[in-house]
């Protein structure tokens, strides 16, 4: 009988002498469970995402001295794990050393290297170069050695043979991407499924999560194992790891399945995890926990990724400006179940627009959650600031000319809004010892309804990667499963949504926000997350076809309740693609860091250029026909 130990660890991005502890000290617990065979995940040994850490020698020698330990680690048992591969005597095309993402089994003190292998390792062969994924500027692939060597990657991919207690076991050994191979024209499963008599697989991986992944998981690897009726042992990672402008949560969700694809065992979301698994005993299935809604696996993302995120960064107070509103009433339930309420302080920052019903609101929030609560009026500061802009004298210094400036009531939104961040929630957050949040949603970071410097600062976006009908689903299970019962008043769930920066949103008189979420949030969606993004092009096209509300998922009969005329429904459409691809962009690049949660983020996964809107010659012509209808 032969037993197997998937490692779900904790990765620790660019910190390889911490992970390679971790992995020292689930090697010995592995072990004492008798485990003949452990795993660990992709990159184990130095983390993932690491932008260009990935060029500085003495990093890449610290990971291939760690590599090191781990393989002088593994008498009595079998490891395998993911580190780093560097061929010193080699370049990669940027010219610097050549680098593999590898997968590493040793045994005894010694590698084993595959069948057909140049080297001691298991080359990555399909390197992602879309979504967060940067693999092809750093590693070279083992498609580009296969080319160089004058061979092909149907040659080199080759099972690990290995010996344990008189048996020897063909092991087929994949690296992530290599067992999502539908969309590339070489499928190493494949090719090693039709190629060799496979015991069974291993894929180590570093796998962000992303909401409805794990689904997709089970159908590919199931399918996988079905097809090569072979069990496949899938070893993810946990931990958070970034490219800078977005965080990724990592949520491991390690997978056992059986010869006939069946789940035999999963290491829960989130947690380290030493499951040991029988070979032998692939049939047996556990019970199948019941179904989640969507919105449970969401908390559990932001939750995970929030706490770790201030744990990495030192921070364990927050201030968050609390508007009566359900985006900064759901970050505030958010924070205070993560850090406790004694570690959050609400602020509330009225001026003359600011009605007694959300100041209301915000204070009965305040005291639901048990945190602490102040309120810091700001009219007479903004109106210092307009009367100082509008009564100081503007300059021409070579001939004496002066002129004023004049304050619009759109300028003085905006004053109103930068006088809450940069001032107050700014000046709270240094006076309490901690950050203040950006609670911005995904509709208003798309467009970028927010005042730059103001509503879209703070030290990270958590619910940006959320759309608004997110936020009320996330509002509704907190209140109903995480506090079981109503810390978010079901007020700040009706009103309607409103920045409340002029008499223009007056949410007594149903005044709010211009967006209407139950169609932009749909719309929008279309521009940023289908894998084959909208334009405007597409979208008068499905308007003319009526079957725009189809394509976008949302409800049926919004298009003409929201837009009677052509000319209203392109007037708006125009409005908002302007901004998504004007202003919005430059207000994106200089927002906080992005929680990720959808399959595609703002910051490294939605990369973008500021190049302005942008109308194709179809949509142009079809414009002008619809409008002259």
């Amino acid at each position: 009988m032969l037993n197997i130990a998937m490692a779900q660890m904790e990765v620790l991005p660019g910190h390889p002498d911490k992970n390679t502890a971790r992995i020292l000290s689930l090697i010995e617990e592995a072990r004492k469970k008798r485990a003949d065979i452990v795993i660990f995940p992709e990159m184990a040994v130095p983390g993932y995402l690491l932008g260009d850490t990935w060029e500085q020698t003495s990093f890449l020698q610290d990971c291939e001295s760690f590599g090191r330990d781990i393989i002088a680690a593994s008498h009595g048992i079998v490891v395998m794990f993911g580190n780093i591969a560097v061929d010193w005597s080699r370049k990669n095309n940027d010219g610097r050393v050549r680098k593999y993402n590898a997968f590493f089994t040793a045994q005894n003190g010694h590698l084993i290297q595959p069948d057909n292998m140049p080297y001691p390792y298991v080359i990555k062969t399909l390197m992602p170069n879309y979504r967060e994924f940067d693999d092809t500027r750093h590693f070279f692939s083992l498609q580009k050695l296969a080319r160089e060597l004058g061979t092909t990657p149907n040659h080199l991919i080759s099972p690990v043979s290995l010996k344990i207690r008189d048996t020897r076991y063909s092991i087929g050994c994949l690296l992530c991407e290599d067992g999502w191979s539908d969309n590339y024209e070489l499928q190493p499963f494949e090719v090693l499924r039709q190629n060799n008599p496979i015991d069974f697989f291993v894929n180590i991986s570093a796998s962000p999560y992303t909401l409805g992944k794990n689904e997709k998981r089970n159908r590919v690897f199931g399918w996988q194992a079905k097809t090569a009726a072979a069990p496949l042992f899938y070893v993810n990672a946990i931990g958070l790891q970034n490219n800078g402008k977005t965080i990724y949560t990592f949520d491991g969700s390690s997978t056992a399945y059986t010869k006939d694809g069946t789940i035999h065992a999963v290491s829960p979301e989130y947690q380290e995890d030493l499951a040991v698994v029988s070979l032998d005993g692939q049939n047996q299935r556990p019970a199948s926990a019941p179904p989640e809604p969507p919105i449970a696996h969401i908390y559990r993302a932001l939750h995970y990724g929030i706490r770790r995120f201030l744990e990495n960064i030192h921070m364990k107070k927050v201030v968050i400006g609390i508007s009566g509103g359900i985006d900064s009433a759901v970050a505030a339930a958010l924070y205070a179940d993560i850090i406790g309420p004694e570690n959050l302080l609400l602020v509330n920052m009225p001026s003359v627009f600011n009605s007694q019903t959300t100041q209301g609101l915000s204070r009965t929030l305040a005291e639901n959650l048990g945190c602490q609560y102040m309120v810091v009026p700001i009219q007479q500061s903004v109106d210092h600031t307009i009367e100082q802009l509008e009564n100081t004298p503007v300059v021409l210094l070579k001939n004496g000319a002066e002129s004023h400036l004049h304050v619009s009531s759109f300028v003085a939104e905006n004053i109103q809004a930068r006088d809450r961040s940069a001032r107050i929630l700014a000046g709270a957050a240094a006076a309490f010892g901690g950050g203040f949040t950006c609670n911005a949603n995904k509709a208003e970071t798309t467009v970028g309804y927010s005042t730059l410097y103001g509503d879209q600062s703070g030290f990270l976006a958590a619910l940006a990667d959320l759309w608004k009908y997110q936020i009320y689903e996330l509002a509704d299970y907190m209140n109903q499963t995480v506090y079981q019962r109503e810390v978010i008043p079901q007020g700040i769930m009706d009103i309607v949504p409103s920045a409340e920066l002029s008499s223009k949103q007056n949410v007594d008189e149903g005044k709010g926000d211009p967006l209407k979420y139950p169609y932009h949030d749909y719309l929008f969606r279309s521009f940023v997350e289908r894998w084959q993004k909208a334009s405007p092009q597409d979208i008068l096209e499905w308007y003319a076809a009526g079957t725009l509300e189809e394509n976008l998922g949302c409800r049926p009969g919004l298009v003409r309740q929201y837009f009677p005329t052509a000319q209203s429904f392109i007037e708006d459409l125009e409005r908002w693609w302007n901004l998504f691809t004007g202003m919005a962009v430059a207000k994106r690049i200089q927002s906080p860091p992005v929680l990720a949660i959808s399959r595609r983020a703002y910051g490294f996964d939605h990369r973008e250029a500021q190049n302005g809107p942008y109308y194709t010659r179809k949509y142009l012509q079809l414009k002008n026909t619809l409008l002259q209808q």
